[in-house]
């Protein structure tokens, strides 16, 4: 497959774009979002999505300024994190980082869905394309080495840092 770029303006086109780059991934996910309010992490879909990539033995890495959003909204995606928790890292930013408002996925350093400001649709996915993705896996990797832990799983289910 070559190099496609694909710049959207909906929220239909994010999730469509968002659902493709989850079903390529195979080893690592790395997501970035103040809140993930829009992604629908608990919905059916996603949730099997991200099934089949932690069987095949994928790890997620995610980020958040808050996850009460998905405390509260999505409870697929904390049963998968009590199921997939030796796989999945998730994070919550500091303070000082609290200004960031981009939001964006990265699967396996090649493929990225990113909106320019989390409270659009506005934005852009790559596919096979590891070159348009390093700026933000960099920024991504600065996001979570200033970051601390954030929801886990335990032996009596589920906490918050």
């Amino acid at each position: 497959m070559d190099r496609l770029v694909i710049p959207f303006t909906t929220r239909a086109e994010f999730q469509q774009h968002l659902a493709s780059c989850l079903s390529r991934a195979q080893q690592t996910l790395q997501m970035f979002d103040p809140d993930y309010r829009i992604w629908e992490m608990g919905s059916s879909a996603t949730d099997g999505q991200l099934r089949r990539f932690l069987q095949g033995g994928g790890r997620l890495q995610l980020v958040a300024h808050d996850g009460r959003q998905m405390e509260r909204d999505a409870p697929r995606f904390l049963r998968l994190l009590k199921d997939y928790g030796h796989l999945i890292e998730v994070r919550r930013t500091s303070q000082q980082l609290r200004q960031l408002t981009d939001s964006f996925c990265i699967a396996d350093q090649r493929d990225i869905v990113r909106r320019f400001h989390a409270d659009h649709f506005r934005g852009e996915a790559v596919f096979n394309g590891p070159q348009d993705v390093q700026t933000s896996l960099e920024r991504f990797l600065t996001i979570w080495i200033e970051s601390q832990p954030g929801l886990y799983a335990n032996s009596t289910g589920l906490s918050a840092s």
